[in-house]
């Protein structure tokens, strides 16, 4: 009889000549959920006029989606670690194409919302699990290749879906925009099913059972930050405070739950790891201030510079494109090198970015701190992602998955809020539309001077947490 680790060779033999096709099933089904989140956006228009509804109720097909996606990624992420991944991830793409399908077909603005919230779900079961799925494909020296290959993946997404979209409904109506994602959604499906590994059984007394009152609380709590930051549009009344309290209660409600269950959603001693809760704060504030390019630029570049609507989306796809180009690069480096080293590069690099995004002037001062920003960012996920899943059980894989994704979301909820308020308050008026192009510029520095000051707060993390584990790496060897 042969020995186990003979058979466990073996296996990875036979494994080695899909990894690239299983790398293909994870690239896409990081896509599909940043194409989902993009493509819809420019079909708001087309959408409030074929179902003659409100901009306000419309833009609910956006919003719908990414509560979904907010509030149950981790939960989805700990289902895939005790159900299985492989199998909740052909799930969720199975999920996101049928939504995608009544998407395109719903006949009324409600039926369409709810649908958009079921393909929310499916969209965060692929993120959750897709970079669980990594230390299961790669090996773990190219990690970061892999996880700079997703960041692309991503990027494309976001890139690619307002130009699809505009495309798609010019040509053949709002409804190509969903049902663009159903031949994707199969080739995903195949791909996945055929090349992904498959999960390992476990016997009945293996299995933990699932948290469903975590998730419940979560879920809400989640729901109440997400709401609290984007009903208003960045101006805070008395029920925004309200929903803040209530996710402040809720937050606290659910760690008192979670001391107290024997399978919780989460474990509360993983905070107790610094490089990962450093990797969440980090996270969270690196994904704010990218927001702030998308909510502050296309202001500064119409009223401030005086570009046209053409000119103002050519620029604004030169953030994309750069990321594109960079995201393979950024996790090839990261395996040459040390990822702490590479996290704290793309910080300066991004703070550096932020600084000439407030004091270069001009169009090709914005395009040069653009171009510094977009690849420092590559560098941080590509790293940042790396450095936290390289060493993490792989039981715990698919929860710790959907935390980074859920950190970067509140990142970009956060940013949508709080960087459009500093801007409209550094501009000196509520009505941005009617300010004039010194106030918009004005906004425009005070933003990035901000944004600026949160990356040196993330840099002050980044360098106590990895002195501090450099520190006790040392102590261990001597």
């Amino acid at each position: 009889m042969k020995p186990i680790i003979a058979e466990r060779g073996e296996a990875i033999a036979e494994r080695t000549p899909s990894v690239r096709w299983a790398l293909a099933s994870l690239s896409l089904s990081m896509l599909l959920p940043s194409l989902g989140t993009s493509i819809a956006n420019v079909g708001l228009p087309s959408l409030a006029q074929a179902f003659n509804a409100a901009f306000q109720d419309v833009q609910w097909i956006v919003l719908a989606y990414l509560l979904a996606i907010t509030t149950l990624i981790v939960s989805v992420g700990r289902l895939g670690d005790i159900t299985g991944r492989r199998r909740l991830l052909l799930i969720g793409i199975l999920l996101f194409t049928l939504a995608s399908i009544l998407c395109g077909v719903a006949p009324t603005l409600w039926l369409m919302i709810a649908a958009r919230a079921v393909q929310g779900l499916g969209a965060a079961i692929m993120m959750a699990l897709t970079m669980a799925f990594v230390g299961e494909t790669v090996p773990k020296e190219r990690t970061g290749s892999a996880m700079g290959l997703l960041g692309t993946m991503s990027a494309i997404g976001t890139a690619l879906g307002p130009s699809l979209g505009g495309f798609l409904i010019a040509g053949l109506g709002w409804p190509a925009i969903f049902l663009v994602n159903v031949p994707l959604g199969v080739l995903t499906f195949v791909l996945a099913y055929r090349h992904l590994p498959a999960d390992i059984s476990k016997g009945r007394t293996d299995r933990k059972g699932f948290d469903l009152a975590g998730t419940l609380l979560l879920a809400l709590t989640l729901s109440a930050y997400a709401l609290a930051m984007t009903i208003g549009h960045g101006r805070f009344g008395l029920l925004n405070v309200a929903l803040l309290l209530t996710a402040v209660f809720g937050t606290g409600l659910f760690v008192f739950a979670e001391a107290r269950v024997a399978s919780p959603l989460i474990q509360l001693t993983v905070f107790r790891n610094r490089v990962l809760t450093a990797s969440l704060a980090m996270n969270m504030l690196v994904s704010t201030v990218m927001m702030a390019t998308l909510v502050v630029a296309p202001f500064y570049l119409s009223r401030a510079l005086g570009l046209n609507q053409a000119l103002v989306g050519i620029v604004m796809s030169i953030g994309p494109v750069i990321s594109i180009l960079s995201g393979i690069p950024a996790g090839r480096l990261v395996d040459r090198l040390d990822a702490p080293f590479v996290v704290v590069a793309g910080l300066v690099v991004m703070a550096a970015a932020s600084v000439a995004m407030a004091v270069l002037p001009g169009i090709s001062g914005y395009i040069a701190a653009i171009a510094m920003l977009t690849p420092g960012y590559q560098l941080f996920q590509a790293a940042n992602n790396t450095a936290v899943m390289a060493d993490v059980h792989p039981d715990q894989r698919g929860v710790i998955s959907g935390m980074l994704n859920l950190s970067r979301n509140l990142g970009l909820i956060t940013g949508a809020s709080v960087m459009g308020a500093v801007f409209a308050f550094s501009s000196g008026t509520p009505d941005i539309t009617a300010a004039h192009p010194e106030a918009v510029a004005s906004g425009m520095r005070m933003t990035f001077a901000v944004a600026a000051a949160l990356l040196v707060v993330a840099l002050v993390i980044a360098a106590g947490t990895y002195r501090r584990r450099a520190l006790g790496e040392s102590r261990v060897r001597h």
